[in-house]
């Protein structure tokens, strides 16, 4: 298991990816993700998460080697399923959840950040959807979270990235700092909003969910049948399988 998770005194929960070498995640670990979230409905005690990552980048997107290695389309019916039950987890969670960006926030991770409350990162952090080089759709849905919706579908088209110091102009995320600053930056916003009364912080959290003009799960579901059709043509397969045997840059 590669998701880590350590309970601090002031209520505050931290959420730990560390699948090394780029923190692409797996199936299970796509499921914890949803699991943990959900659970702080159960914990009373917990005001606050922080979604981070240790080592090179935040996010690298699915782990495309373990889609590779499982029969027939069951792989990319698991990892949609994961993704689907991750992202609905994190945008749910009944506790304000901080994202803690370092270096690079693409596919999956798009999708985590694009569900949290807030997000801070390291300054030289890149932020994209390489879906289509990868024969895939989904989580253009959390991108227009992040960046204006025309510049979402240029950066969708050209699997372009975008900087922190791009997002931070949009204000989408609330901060950008030094690397060596990210955690303590998030750690302390996490203790400030958890110093608050819990049950009106959940409620907070609550009722921002119900104003939301936009219907994620729909809205990312629709996407998702456009993976599933791209995957039956046989699309997904032959980028996946460029991408692994080194005919396109890797992550």
């Amino acid at each position: 298991m590669a998701i880590h998770t350590d309970t601090y005194d002031n209520g505050v929960l931290q959420v730990t990816m560390d699948n090394p070498p780029v923190n692409a995640l797996n199936i299970e670990d796509t499921f914890e993700i949803a699991s943990i979230c959900d659970s702080i409905r159960h914990k009373p005690e917990i005001s606050a998460l922080v979604l981070t990552a240790k080592g090179k980048g935040f996010c690298a997107g699915v782990d495309i080697k373990e889609l590779e290695n499982t029969d027939n389309h069951e792989g990319i019916l698991q990892v949609n399923e994961a993704c689907y039950q991750a992202f609905r987890a994190v945008n749910e969670c009944d506790v304000p959840v901080i994202a803690a960006v370092n270096d690079f926030c693409l596919g999956t991770g798009i999708g985590l950040v694009g569900c949290a409350d807030i997000i801070i990162a390291a300054s030289d952090s890149q932020f994209g959807l390489p879906e289509v080089d990868n024969g895939a759709l989904g989580a253009l849905t959390h991108l227009e979270r992040l960046v204006p919706r025309q510049r979402a579908r240029q950066m969708l088209y050209t699997c372009e990235t975008a900087g922190a110091e791009e997002l931070h102009g949009y204000g989408t995320i609330y901060k950008h700092v030094h690397l060596e600053e990210l955690l303590a930056t998030s750690l302390d916003l996490a203790d400030r909003i958890a110093s608050k009364q819990s049950l009106t912080i959940r409620a907070a959290k609550r009722s921002a969910i119900g104003i939301d003009t936009q219907d994620i799960r729909k809205s990312y579901r629709y996407e998702q049948g456009f993976t599933f059709q791209l995957n039956l043509a046989g699309e997904g397969q032959r980028a996946r399988k460029e991408f692994l045997e080194g005919k396109r840059e890797k992550e």
